[in-house]
């Protein structure tokens, strides 16, 4: 699994493509991602399968914000993303929610930076 990020150039928006590999599919035919953006929606954002098996697929969200989600196995089996760059524990369940940041690398930095002058 992986994710990739590329902020807009006006800094307002975040493509993140969302990758499940083939081995992590793990023969699944289907899968969906539900998350914060669809209101965790089971059904509105389905990865595409490519011919090399793996499964992806690409959403613009607002930058500035985390998202949590999820990805559904054929309808029936939920995951994590073991390559998130964080995780919450889940509100309604014993487990815990992935997490991808959608905050420009400079801007985190500034944040860092504002608080060490602080002190």
């Amino acid at each position: 699994m992986a994710l990739s990020k590329k902020f807009s150039a006006d800094g307002k928006t975040c493509t993140v493509k969302f990758t499940v590999s083939k081995e992590a599919a793990n023969g699944a035919k289907t899968i969906s991602i539900a998350g914060d953006w669809n209101s965790w929606s089971s059904t509105q954002d389905q990865l595409k399968e490519s011919k090399k098996g793996d499964f992806s697929i690409s959403i613009e969200l607002e930058t500035g914000k985390e998202y949590q989600f999820r990805y559904l196995f054929d309808g029936s089996r939920w995951d994590n993303d073991w390559a998130a760059d964080k995780y919450i524990p889940a509100p309604f369940s014993s487990t815990d929610n992935s997490v991808v940041v959608c905050i420009p690398e400079e801007k985190k930095t500034t944040k860092k930076s504002a608080a060490k002058k602080e002190k």
